[in-house]
C-alpha cells in the first residue's frame, strides 16, 4: 500500500535549494546556516504546547512514572540518546527510549520496524508500562505507524500521552493528548529529516528533559546537583558544584563529598546548615529532594 506525504512540509521541496549541487562549499553551508535559523523561531512559536507537556511529565515523574519516547529513525535515536544523557546529568533512570527495531536500530536500519503497530505495543509491554508513565511519541512526519501504535496502547493503559512532530495537523497528534507539532520549512535535501526537523526535536528533547529535571528538584540555582560522578572529570564537577553552591573550599567540598558518597545534595546541606550526614539525609527526605526547601 502506498502512503501519500506529498502534503507534508517534512516532504515538499525547498525552492531555494533546488540548484544546490551546483553551488560551492561556502554557498552551501550559508544557505544551510540560513535555514537553520528558522528553526529556532518554529519552536518559539510551539512553547505553548512544550509547556503544557512538560507540566504532565514533572506530574508523571513525581508519581514515580517514567517518561519514555518512542520513535523510529532519526526520531528514535534522538529520543534515545536524550534518555540515556539523564542517566549521569541527574542520577534517574525514569527516562526510556525505545526505538523501533530494538536497540541494534540506533546503528543500523531495521527494515520495515517503522510500519508495525504492534511492535511499539510489544515494546511497551516489556517495559511494564502503567498508568503512571508518561509516552512521547517521536516523529517529524507526524504519521509513523510504530509510534501511532505505541500511543495507543498508552493510552488504553491509561498512561499520559504527547508526540513531538514537525509537520501540522499531523495523524498522530489525533492519538496523544499533549501534542507538539511546529515546522521550520523544507529541508535543504528534501526529506532529509535529520536536518532541521532533527534539529527541531533535539531543542525540544532538551527542553523536556531538562525543564522536567528542574522541576522535581534536581537542579539547585543551576547547578545540576544530582550528577552521578561516574568519572573523574564528573567527580571533580561535583567538587565545583559543591563549591559554587557553598562558597566553600576545594579541600572542605572533597572532605564532604566522601562523606557522602559524592552526593551533591547532601554535601551542600550539610556545609551550609553545618549538620551532620544523618540530619542531611533525613531534610531531604522530608523536603521530597529539593535543596531549597530542606535548608528552610
Amino acid at each position: 500500500m502506498s502512503i501519500n506525504i506529498s502534503g507534508l512540509a517534512t516532504e515538499t521541496v525547498n525552492e531555494k535549494t533546488r540548484n544546490i549541487d551546483l553551488l560551492s562549499t561556502k554557498e552551501i553551508i550559508e544557505i544551510m546556516n540560513e535555514e537553520d535559523l528558522k528553526v529556532v523561531e518554529a519552536v518559539k512559536k510551539a512553547l505553548p504546547q512544550i509547556e503544557a507537556l512538560i507540566k504532565e511529565t514533572i506530574a508523571s515523574y513525581k508519581k514515580g512514572g517514567r517518561i519514555i519516547y518512542i520513535g523510529a529513525g532519526t526520531s528514535g535515536r534522538l529520543g534515545l540518546m536524550d534518555a540515556v544523557e539523564v542517566i549521569p546529568t541527574y542520577n534517574s533512570d525514569r527516562f526510556v527510549g525505545l526505538i523501533a527495531g530494538g536497540e541494534g536500530a540506533f546503528v543500523k536500519a531495521v527494515e520495515g520496524a517503522e510500519d508495525s503497530k504492534e511492535l511499539a505495543v510489544n515494546d511497551l509491554k516489556e517495559l511494564g508500562l502503567n498508568e503512571s508513565d508518561f509516552v512521547i511519541g517521536i516523529a517529524a512526519s507526524g504519521r509513523t505507524p510504530y509510534v501511532i501504535g505505541g500511543l495507543d496502547y498508552a493510552r488504553e493503559v491509561k498512561a499520559g500521552t504527547g508526540c513531538l512532530c514537525c509537520n501540522f495537523n499531523t495523524e498522530i497528534a489525533k492519538h496523544c493528548d499533549y501534542p507538539i507539532e511546529l515546522s521550520a520549512g523544507p529541508e535543504v535535501v528534501t526529506g532529509s529529516t535529520r536536518l532541521k526537523s532533527g534539529t527541531c526535536q533535539k531543542i525540544v528533547l532538551n527542553m523536556i528533559s531538562t525543564a522536567t529535571m528542574i522541576g522535581v528538584g534536581k537542579v539547585y540555582g543551576n547547578l545540576m546537583v544530582d550528577v552521578k560522578a561516574t568519572n573523574e572529570k564528573l567527580v571533580e564537577r561535583c567538587r565545583r558544584i559543591v563549591m559554587e553552591a557553598t562558597g566553600c573550599d576545594h579541600n572542605r567540598a572533597d572532605s564532604v563529598l566522601k562523606e557522602t558518597d559524592n552526593s551533591c545534595k547532601l554535601a551542600i546541606i550539610m556545609i551550609l546548615l553545618n549538620i551532620s550526614k544523618e540530619e542531611a539525609e533525613q531534610r531531604l527526605k522530608d523536603s521530597d529532594g529539593y535543596i531549597r526547601d530542606a535548608l528552610k
